[in-house]
């Protein structure tokens, strides 16, 4: 799953190490706390060394995760639980789900879209499993044994959204149905997770006939567009955790972020 995702060229990897990449095959269940057992061994491998690592990009959620020092409950999955909440959502629809989840966690609720069946059906057998708010338990935090300086980059909304609909157009010429109709034919079939993200789920559709593929491009990048609202939820603006930094001024952002770390590591 290397072009829907924008995974680092060859030739990116050679220059840097980079660390967390590829670890499991699409259909391998992939949480929050597999994601905080191997960065929290990849951030001290780095930091036994002498170096400073970079958290670069990802789900809010995830890095703030890491970040702040949360202890996800090591929960197992409950298939037969998993199964009935899936079957009431083909049989009820998906926003029954996440309506009971609003009555249990409304925290929990806002921050899970409703059409995110999986993420939606994790947070209930959370709840399922150990009676207490998903919120909560996501959220409980112990204290991180790093410090850390968090970097934003901003970008006026319209040059974003221009360089969202760029990335998909290299995406398309690098190749990304064909990337799609391979991995169909490895036996990855379209229900997997790691198949339903943003883009896959459309290519999908396209390479099996449903759509043509302007409409897949289309709604691609309808889909990125939104996703780039919804972690505005994670990096705000006003959080003054975050140095935000205008990319349209490179030398200076660039020197506001070595000064940034200089300050940081004194």
């Amino acid at each position: 799953m290397d072009i829907g995702t924008s995974k680092p060229t060859p030739a990116e990897l050679a220059r840097v190490p980079h660390h967390v990449f590829d670890i499991v095959d699409p259909d391998q269940d992939f949480s929050l706390s597999d994601y905080l057992r191997h960065a929290r061994a990849a951030v001290g491998d780095v930091i036994s060394r002498g170096r400073i690592p970079l958290v670069v990009g990802g789900s809010g959620q995830y890095v703030w995760s890491l970040l702040e020092g949360w202890q996800v409950p090591e929960v197992p999955p409950d298939n037969e639980f998993r199964r009935e909440m899936e079957q009431r959502a083909v049989s009820c629809g998906p926003v029954s789900l996440h309506e009971e989840l609003a009555r249990i966690d409304a925290d929990a609720a806002y921050r899970i879209r409703p059409t995110n069946v999986r993420r939606v059906i994790r947070a209930l057998e959370l709840h399922h499993a150990t009676g207490e708010l998903p919120s909560v338990l996501l959220r409980r935090r112990s204290d991180a044994s790093f410090r850390t300086l968090v970097i934003g980059l901003s970008l006026d909304r319209m040059l974003l959204f221009a360089r969202v609909d760029a990335r998909i157009d290299t995406m398309m010429n690098l190749g990304f149905p064909d990337e799609v109709r391979k991995l169909l034919g490895m036996g990855y079939g379209p229900s997997l997770p790691a198949m339903s993200s943003i883009g896959y789920r459309e290519m999908v559709a396209f390479v099996t006939g449903a759509i043509d593929v302007a409409t897949a491009v289309s709604r691609v990048r309808h889909e990125t567009r939104r996703l780039v609202r919804r972690q505005h939820a994670w990096f705000r603006p006003s959080d003054e955790r975050i140095q935000w930094l205008d990319v349209t001024e490179p030398g200076t952002a660039l020197a506001r972020a070595m000064e940034a770390i200089e300050g940081a590591m004194t």
